[in-house]
């Protein structure tokens, strides 16, 4: 029975992630559009980062982790994201849904572990409307500018602890799908509308590696380490192009693309007590610099390297307590600075969030088994862009929930 749950589970996932569409940003019309890196609810509310691993949960970003894991997990997650878009000259709001990750963890052996699961990579939405004036005319030129699709991933995780408090993991991801762009001008009251129409169908592979190192400093203390290396992503876009007036257009297929979109690589520094504390900070960079899409044409966009800083750690207060639930529960916190590497109109695009929240135990009834499932609540709260040069700005606040069931949630009651 559980195994035809999560059958269905995960081809409603796929058929989800398909159809959503991921997100709201104007932003999104650059490159691949807005790169989603998938991390579990728990590493989001710790700003972001993924050097921690323990047996019970799942680490999507560290595939190195999967050598902790004791117990079979399912993990899902969903999230509501809120945002304001604000110009020099006007606001709006928008709201979207989102199924974010769906996985599962498998314990192979004592030190060697393997996940897999679905996820987004990147998502396209937008719809922007620019007027100019003709100062000689006074014809008004309108141009609207939309876009949706983006790019899932399906991907495979195996992680070995190679000796004691020494643990390296690989991932492979498979990236596909489909993104569309659209421009449509009119001047004046011309009825007629220009409109170019854009088609990428875009597959490719890329790899994540992973070094973890922990050293006890004495008998309640560990320092963390961590290397990640997220190799560059060959993608391959078959593409289409749609021109014409709204009442004559022409499809042609167009040469294809490749894109390259390069290498991250994020070291990461923590320390903390097992089962009570942990504070870490991981630091990212990636030569963005290269990176180019020559299919959308885009004139006002250049790319400098990015770089992110991500800071966060969680708190226990006992988990051994039976008298108390509250004391029991993980309370999460942390932040990120990002530099997107993104230059548009000679601005840089900047995000920074705030992020905090709490991992709640499942409870198991009258069977007086501990249980080591959880619902994860998660809150952020940031900023991306500028208003500069007639950009937009986003203020965003995104509500996140993911559950980490572990197998015993599945095991039948010895007692009724």
């Amino acid at each position: 029975m559980i195994k035809k749950f999560i059958v269905v589970i995960i081809c409603f996932a796929a058929y989800s992630l398909q159809a959503q569409n991921g997100t709201a940003s104007p932003y999104s019309y650059y490159g691949v559009g807005d790169l989603r890196k998938a991390t579990t609810v728990e590493n989001q509310m710790m700003g972001g980062i993924s050097m921690y691993a323990d047996s019970i949960h799942l680490s999507l970003n560290n595939p190195a982790s999967y050598s902790k894991l004791r117990l079979t997990t399912y993990a899902g997650g969903i999230s509501r994201n809120k945002v304001d878009l604000k110009s020099d000259s006007a606001s709006e709001s928008t709201s979207i849904v989102n199924l974010d990750y769906l996985a599962i963890g498998v314990p192979l052996a004592k030190r060697f572990g393997m996940g897999f699961g679905l996820a987004p990579y990147s998502s396209v939405g937008y719809n922007v409307l620019s007027e100019t004036t003709n100062s000689a005319s006074d014809d008004v030129t309108t141009n609207s500018f939309s876009g949706s699709g983006g790019l899932n991933k399906v991907f495979l995780s195996f992680g070995y602890e190679i000796i004691e408090n020494l643990s390296i993991g690989a991932t492979a991801n498979f990236n596909f799908g489909t993104i569309e762009s659209e421009r449509r001008q009119t001047i004046g009251s011309t009825q007629l509308a220009t409109i170019d129409r854009r088609e990428s169908v875009i597959h490719g592979v890329d790899f994540n590696l992973a070094i973890n190192y922990s050293q006890p400093i004495n008998k309640n203390h560990t320092f963390y380490t961590s290397l990640r290396i997220d190799t560059q992503s060959n993608l391959v876009s078959k593409n289409t192009q749609t021109t014409g007036t709204s009442i004559n257009l022409i499809e042609r297929d167009v040469a294809g693309t490749e894109l390259k979109i390069p290498t991250t690589t994020t070291i990461g520094l923590g320390y903390g007590k097992e089962k009570k504390w942990f504070v870490g900070a991981e630091y990212s960079m990636q030569q963005l610099g290269s990176f180019k899409n020559d299919f959308l044409g885009v004139n006002n966009l250049t790319y400098n390297d990015a770089t992110k800083i991500n800071v966060g750690g969680f708190y226990i207060p006992d988990y051994t307590s039976f008298t108390s639930y509250f004391k029991r529960i993980t309370y999460r916190g942390g932040l990120r600075v990002e530099n997107t590497g993104m230059v548009v109109a000679g601005e840089e695009i900047n995000d920074f969030g705030i992020t905090f929240g709490v991992g709640l135990p499942l409870e198991r009834s009258i069977t007086g088994v501990r249980n080591f499932s959880n619902i994860n609540i998660g809150f952020e709260i940031g900023r991306r862009g500028t208003t500069k040069a007639s950009l937009i700005q986003e203020n965003y606040f995104k509500i996140n929930v993911g559950l980490s069931l572990s197998d015993k949630w599945f095991q039948k009651r010895k007692i009724d």
